[in-house]
């Protein structure tokens, strides 16, 4: 059995800790077989552990704690801690394996209630397991979700080769707003939802470029965002924005524009990658 998980990348911008997209890269866990102890092989790090303190089999036991111990191979292309939903995708595998190994059946909703619960948060968990565009509140112990289809267009990831904990990046958020600030901010990520249910990307990325819930307080730790979004005004990308809490900024464009958008971040002076993904649709697969 193979359990495969997309990327995400939550917020959008103004959708702060509600709207996330699916994108296409991916965590892939395969049970190899039983085993007397818990055991992971995997090439991603030392970092990373390789037996039941793992997130993954921390998770997995936390839904299903009678599970035998199994031997498993985790791959992943999701860069850690770059704003991509890295520990999300590891938090829905890990309930997906609890689901598989201990025949649950859990539905698509059980399995976000219990992700949300243990992220905290649903914007990057709910893509992770719905596939796409979702939305999605949570409130008191009520979790509640739609999912969309995200109009067509390229994703570009501009992936800094330094590492921003979500920790760091919400400490620089404020404890409160005042109330005609919010009012607009809710605004803007309305008509934001609005344009993409649309399908009218060029006001989605106008409206994502206009958040006023976090990217401003995160200015100085993402210096990289004013500049990519000058380029992509000048490109003719749809729209740029912060990747969760960071560093990486995604960019929206249309395919035309793409190779030019590429070619424009290449001659940034920060070392980062850059990749051309897509909106994963689908979600959790298991094959």
């Amino acid at each position: 059995m193979k359990i495969r998980i997309p990327a995400t990348s939550a917020n959008l911008g103004p959708g702060f800790d509600s709207c996330g997209i699916a994108l296409s890269q991916y965590l892939s866990i395969e049970v190899l077989g039983n085993a007397k102890e818990w055991k992971i092989e995997h090439t991603l790090g030392e970092d990373i552990p390789v037996d039941e303190t793992n997130l993954l089999i921390q998770t997995a036991l936390q839904v299903a704690p009678g599970l035998s111990p199994k031997n498993l191979k985790m791959t992943s292309d999701i860069p850690l801690a770059r704003g991509l939903g890295s520990s999300s995708s590891v938090i829905v595998a890990g309930i997906e394996l609890a689901n598989r190994l201990g025949n649950l059946n859990l539905t698509q909703k059980n399995k976000l209630e219990i992700a949300t619960e243990i992220e905290g948060h649903p914007d990057n968990v709910a893509p992770a397991i719905c596939g796409d565009f979702v939305v999605a509140s949570y409130i008191g112990d009520e979790v509640h979700y739609v999912k969309h289809h995200f109009p067509m267009c390229d994703v570009i990831a501009y992936v800094p080769d330094v590492q921003l904990l979500t920790s760091e990046s919400r400490s620089v958020l404020p404890k409160s707003m005042p109330y005609k600030e919010a009012v607009q901010a809710s605004a803007i990520a309305n008509v934001m939802i609005a344009a993409i249910l649309n399908g009218n990307l060029p006001l989605a990325g106008e409206m994502m470029e206009e958040d006023r819930w976090h990217e401003a307080y995160r200015n100085e730790l993402v210096p990289h965002l004013a500049q990519i979004r000058s380029i992509g005004h000048a490109v003719g990308a749809y729209g740029a924005f912060l990747s969760g809490a960071g560093p990486t900024v995604l960019v929206l464009t249309p395919e035309e524009k793409t190779d030019q958008m590429v070619l424009e971040l290449e001659k940034l002076s920060q070392s980062a990658t850059i990749n051309v993904l897509s909106i994963d649709q689908e979600g959790i697969q298991v094959f």
